[in-house]
């Protein structure tokens, strides 16, 4: 089995804050893939399917991003999900808007949300960052993050979302290389980025 938690803060005043590309990456897991209704528990919503032949949890805190590790121990004591089995999607500034990358471990950049979890499982999670872009000096970065996407951006983010929901069992599996490639390629042929970004 495998936990996969998408990162965000609860409440529709935050539901399009670049912070919670990971509730909208793991929404759309979820509806594609016909997983159950959402319901509240271990401090957070979770929602259950299959990926291929993995069952997956969903799980988004509802603790907000600061405190998101509670709900994630919460989830994974009760099922007994190794910290190697839980995949957390979140934001990253260090990427461009669109640009996915995956690692098991390492550090938390900072990420508040990361820092709980860690504090909670230990770092041998694996994480799924999904770029956002920085706004060019460390000051802004807290107003980008708790800002709503802008119009300009709705298209690029859906495409990244649903690319991430498409390919989501070759992260089940554990390909992640693969699954980086397959969202790189999806974003590549819509026209979000272009042959230079590099894989």
């Amino acid at each position: 089995m495998r936990l996969f938690v998408g990162l965000g803060n609860p409440g529709a005043k935050y539901a399009r804050n670049r912070h919670n590309i990971g509730f909208m990456a793991v929404d759309e897991i979820a509806r594609r893939h016909g997983f159950a209704p959402w319901r509240r528990r271990f401090q957070g919503e979770t929602s259950e399917g299959a990926l291929g032949t993995e069952r997956v949890i969903l799980l988004k805190p509802t603790t907000y991003m600061n405190e998101s590790g509670r709900s994630v121990q919460d989830a994974a004591s009760f099922f007994k999900i190794a910290p190697g089995d839980v995949t957390v999607f979140h934001d990253e500034l260090e990427l461009p808007p669109g640009k996915v990358r995956v690692k098991i471990g390492g550090g938390i950049a900072g990420h508040n949300g990361l820092r709980s979890i860690s504090a909670h499982i230990g770092n041998d999670y694996r994480r799924v960052r999904l770029g956002i872009g920085h706004p060019g000096v460390k000051e802004l970065v807290h107003g980008h993050v708790l800002s709503d996407f802008a119009k300009a951006d709705n298209d690029w983010v859906a495409t990244l979302c649903e690319a991430v929901a498409e390919h989501a069992g070759l992260v089940a599996k554990g390909t992640d290389a693969t699954f980086a490639n397959r969202v790189h390629l999806a974003m590549q042929a819509k026209g979000f980025l272009t042959k230079d970004d590099k894989e």
